[in-house]
């Protein structure tokens, strides 16, 4: 239950700032802002500060920012009862005004995770060092090629690769993958850097791993000054999503040949998994998975696809290279195909998840 509750209170806390940013973005440039929205409708209540309707809506997922005139098929006079100046509607706007409105949401989900990156610099994260093994099984693989108890172990090496374990996750999916294939195991061992040829099992018996060793995660807890730390963090923070860019970036490329995807998209069902996960090592892991997740749904937000920030500042592109403004029917109709595609691959990630935990 606690698990579930953390869940929604990252969900919403990720929304809502990314929604703030439009607000904000909004607010700066002179647009009206008609709604800021906690929550999707149906409505329970709301209360009119200033010129915005603040609501509390019945859906708690996120939340939402309405424009005034937000597309160009709001322009009919006929709604605009109360006669607002053009000069505050959203299609009006300069292309380089609306591209900041639109920027909003991920600048402030990048802003977001980068202050959380720089506040667990500063309080000192445990960062995974290395895998080391306590206990060698018998008629193990190990025990065959003389692997000790206290080995550190450093990489593996399978078909002209080198893959460094540094966690004990890394260690279970390379030997999983690489069962009944020969492997050269690199291991630490009084301070001298050994490699052992050995054959990672596929079916091991029962209460044994593929090597039959029992395994403990090392780790070290490394903290910045304070002044120093909002440095650290932004170069953190923009190294880990240029990690997620490139990734993301490879997926078109993967999909149209055998080769497999790093990326795997995960729903509300597997975040809340991993959630659940995070909270065994603490507050520091849910703060730390918050600032991923932000990074994570910065890039995502900033992808050319319709219904989407990034398809969005597209047709801001169209405009502000040829001086027209997009047909509205166009535009309105492919960020509708969007909103349809989006639901329908969360509904399948969903089920995959599903699939995933509960078999």
């Amino acid at each position: 239950m606690i698990t579930v509750l953390v869940f929604f209170a990252i969900l919403i806390i990720l929304v809502l700032i990314h929604e703030f940013g439009h607000f904000i973005a909004a607010k700066r440039n002179g647009v009206y802002v008609e709604e800021f929205g906690f929550g999707f409708p149906p409505r329970l209540f709301g209360k009119k500060i200033g010129e915005t309707l603040y609501s509390f809506n019945l859906i708690p997922l996120g939340g939402f920012v309405k424009l005034y005139r937000e597309e160009y098929q709001e322009g009919d006079k006929k709604k605009n009862k109360k006669q607002i100046p053009d000069a505050r509607a959203f299609v009006l706007k300069k292309p380089g005004v609306k591209t900041i409105i639109i920027l909003g949401g991920v600048l402030m989900n990048f802003l977001l995770g980068w202050i959380l990156i720089s506040y667990l610099l500063v309080s000192g994260v445990p960062s995974p060092t290395g895998v080391s093994i306590i206990e060698i099984q018998k008629d193990s693989p190990a025990a065959s090629v003389g692997l000790q108890k206290g080995d550190v172990l450093l990489s593996v090496k399978a078909n002209e690769k080198k893959i460094p374990l540094t966690t004990t996750y890394d260690l279970i999916s390379i030997t999983q993958e690489y069962g009944d294939k020969p492997v050269l195991l690199e291991v630490k061992r009084s301070g001298k850097n050994i490699e052992f040829p050995i054959t990672p099992r596929k079916q091991p018996p029962e209460g044994q791993g593929a090597l039959g060793i029992v395994i403990t995660q090392l780790v070290e807890t490394k903290s910045y000054p304070w002044y120093t730390a909002p440095f650290y963090g932004l170069k953190e923070a923009f190294s880990r999503t240029r990690t997620i860019i490139i990734e993301v970036a490879k997926i078109p490329a993967q999909l149209l040949t055998t080769q497999k995807t790093n990326v795997e998209f995960t729903g509300p069902v597997g975040i809340a998994k991993i959630v659940g996960e995070a909270r065994k090592y603490g507050f520091k892991a849910i703060l730390e998975l918050t600032a991923l997740l932000s990074l994570n749904l910065a890039v995502f937000n900033i992808l050319p696809f319709p219904a989407l920030d990034g398809g969005r500042l597209l047709f801001v592109a169209y405009e502000w290279l040829t001086k027209k403004r997009p047909n509205e029917h166009f535009e309105r109709n492919m960020n509708l195909i969007g909103i349809i595609l989006l639901l329908s691959l969360s509904v399948l990630v969903t089920i995959n998840d599903i699939r995933k935990i509960w078999g």
